[in-house]
């Protein structure tokens, strides 16, 4: 019989919950963050994202987003319509599409960019920059450390 005790250790302990925990409460501040721009903070990634790396093949910009290919094409689609970025087919490999941010994206970019300035500030409240720091670091070590998951007719591989 499962104790309590023994899920109260887990539910102390585990890494997935309070990573989620941590990930749906900052998501929903940076949400309202930009939303005076009509932006989400995972389209605010996106932006960011391109910024440092577009031109970009979609299949790497959704390995930097850590999402997989379906969900990175979603994702863009309204920025697609506001026209903050455009996809085009590459010159080579027709079966490739590369992202690039438009003047648009990237003057709003710029816009939210200020915005997470001062809300940053406030929800790092509490820790020094080097706790910052350390906890970005940690977090991507994390990102990283996880192979992907793969599922075979219900068993996990």
């Amino acid at each position: 019989m499962l104790s309590a005790e023994a899920t109260y250790e887990i539910a102390e302990t585990c890494l997935c919950l309070h990573v989620q925990a941590a990930r749906r409460a900052v998501a929903r501040h940076g949400d309202a963050v930009f939303r005076p721009l009509g932006l989400t903070n995972g389209q605010f990634a996106t932006l960011l994202t391109l910024h440092q790396a577009a031109p970009v093949p979609m299949g790497d910009l959704a390995e930097r987003l850590t999402m997989d290919r379906s969900t990175a094409a979603a994702n863009l689609k309204p920025l697609e319509r506001r026209g903050l970025v455009v996809s085009r087919s590459h010159a080579i490999d027709g079966r490739v599409r590369i992202v690039t941010s438009t003047e648009t994206g990237r003057a709003v970019l710029a816009d939210a960019i200020e915005l997470w300035v001062a809300a940053d500030d406030r929800a790092s409240r509490g820790l020094s920059g080097n706790q910052v720091r350390a906890l970005c670091l940690t977090l991507r070590r994390l990102s990283t450390t996880y192979p992907p998951v793969r599922v075979f007719f219900g068993q996990i591989s």
